[in-house]
């Protein structure tokens, strides 16, 4: 006997909630009214319900007000709702069971056949309630879950913003070449991954996460130079022949340092990637005529090419013991004249789209207030005859 469930009967003839409560009462704990406003009060008032027997004909608020009305209720309209009528009409039986109802009993009614719906019902209520209970249950795991895994991601790039800034130290700490070199170039490259996300030979490698990527990688462009000698390094003038071949070596070594890293740390350090690209390739050429592989075109990997524009653009704004700065307009148009032959086109193109974007960045991180050093071989004496 399931006496701690309650149904609540709500019919206007006295004779019919004699007879239910007759034999649900021997089941059920069974609580009786006479119509819709009864009902709605009743449950409103916190009256504890597990199942609703309601008659349609009713004085005051018949069973279909009481029916839509309850079921307006978040409260309760998860009560299951058995119209028990005389009402035989199919559209009656229709718009009951469009406001919500679960069943309809037709009078007159077998106390047998009532007993078999409200046990069903019952129990296909509890396992609704199992349900959305379960529900609530997997939500709350999902959020808990959720902030776990967005608590891990920030930890992770946690951990890769410290690497980086730890690789870049070492770099600055060899190499004052321009103050704010790294931050003006990390900007650029930052500007033209944006210009170029939604270009169709771009689209599909350049998204939030990469252009983030790129925007952390770019100040490891020289990191090689730590492992450039001194002499050379720190030389105020033009290099020789052979220091240049030197020099040029920083491009191997920033790519084998990042290397060393991404293998000692394992797959969480596939973000050095772009990093290792970047070094390894900044001064590679469209033509093919660039180093340290002589690579050309796209097989040039597209962190590089956005590197060495930028890397160049700057190194052209920028003064050097042999060379004045270029002006910026200068400065893009040289970059120009090399489009197709030491820049990528479409980068080329970017960069003349852009190029507002990149005088406020320069403008914003200027050298003017910072304290340039003597160095900075890693781009050519420039210009010679426009070529860069």
């Amino acid at each position: 006997m399931a006496i701690d469930t309650c149904i609540l009967i709500v019919d206007d003839e006295p004779s019919n909630l004699l007879i239910l409560k007759d034999f649900l009462a021997k089941h059920y704990s069974v609580h009786a009214l006479a119509n819709g406003r009864q009902a709605l009060e009743y449950l409103k008032s916190a009256g504890t319900v597990d199942l609703i027997l309601m008659d349609v004909v009713m004085p005051e608020m018949d069973g279909f007000e009481a029916c839509r009305r309850i079921k307006a209720e978040p409260l309760l309209k998860h009560i299951p709702l058995l119209f028990l009528t005389s009402l035989e009409s199919a559209a009656d039986e229709e718009l009951g069971l469009s406001l919500g109802a679960e069943d309809f009993i037709h009078k007159p009614f077998s106390p047998s056949v009532v007993l078999a719906r409200v046990k069903n019902h019952l129990e296909l209520a509890r396992a609704r309630r199992r349900l959305r209970n379960r529900n609530v249950e997997l939500e709350y795991l999902v959020e808990e879950r959720t902030r776990d895994l967005l608590h891990e991601k920030q930890q992770v790039i946690a951990t890769q913003d410290a690497i980086i800034t730890a690789l870049c130290t070492l770099s600055e700490m060899r190499d004052n070449e321009t103050g704010n070199h790294i931050l003006r170039t990390r900007n650029y490259v930052q500007a033209l991954a944006e210009r170029l996300r939604n270009h169709p030979r771009f689209a599909a490698e350049l998204n939030d996460e990469i252009i983030n990527l790129l925007f952390k990688s770019a100040p490891l462009h020289d990191v090689g130079k730590i492992a450039i000698p001194d002499a050379i390094l720190l030389k105020p003038g033009k290099l020789t022949a052979d220091e240049w071949l030197i020099m040029k070596c920083h491009a191997e070594y920033g790519r084998n340092a990042i290397a060393q890293a991404e293998n000692d740390i394992g797959e969480s350090a596939s973000f050095l990637r772009y990093a290792r690209e970047i070094a390894y390739g900044h001064h590679e050429k469209w033509d093919g005529s660039g180093y340290p592989q002589g690579l050309a075109g796209d097989t040039i990997p597209l962190s590089a090419r956005l590197m060495a524009v930028a890397d160049v653009y700057d190194a052209l704004i920028s003064k050097r013991v042999y060379k004045p700065a270029y002006s910026h307009q200068q400065a893009v148009a040289m970059i120009g004249e090399e489009r197709g032959s030491h820049f990528d086109p479409d980068v080329v193109d970017a960069v003349l789209a852009i190029a507002e974007q990149f005088n406020e960045i320069a403008g914003s991180f200027s050298d003017e207030n910072s304290n340039p050093g003597l160095t900075g071989h890693t781009t050519p004496p420039l210009p010679i005859g426009g070529k860069l």
